[in-house]
């Protein structure tokens, strides 16, 4: 792909859901294994193109892929973090956070539950309604 056309579709998108397109810079890298794209923005934007839960970022990746596909190569995208980040060390984006952990009594830990009874050759299939929410009761 020696055209620009995913960089320029990428600076595009971008510019136009940030307060500051001005900060916007994208650089294109060409190996074997693709197009790389990496991007900066403005510390104050990361939010906006990242979106809640990263959904954002997501979506912009799987435009970035069918533009490729569309151009028979494969797109990624890289988005720096800015030196400035308010993110604490080691809780990246896809990286190794102690949240829902098993140890953690915070309320955003997830609920544990009892190992399942054995009800010997009946199964669990054969177990009525009652008994399922009764095992779920928390």
């Amino acid at each position: 792909m020696d055209n620009n056309q995913d960089q320029e579709f990428l600076e595009y998108v971008v510019k136009m859901l940030v307060d500051n397109p001005s900060d916007v810079k994208v650089n294109r890298q060409v190996d074997e294994m693709g197009v790389l794209l990496t991007m900066d923005v403005n510390p104050a934007d990361m939010g906006k193109v990242i979106g809640r839960s990263g959904n954002t970022a997501k979506a912009i990746r799987i435009l970035l892929r069918v533009v490729g596909m569309k151009n028979n190569a494969r797109v990624n995208l890289k988005i720096n973090e800015p030196a400035g980040g308010s993110r604490p060390m080691g809780t990246g984006f896809m990286g190794s956070s102690s949240m829902g952990s098993s140890g953690s009594s915070s309320p955003m830990s997830a609920p544990s539950f009892s190992a399942p009874v054995d009800r010997g050759e009946q199964g669990a299939a054969s177990r009525s309604v009652d008994e399922a929410l009764e095992d779920l009761r928390l």
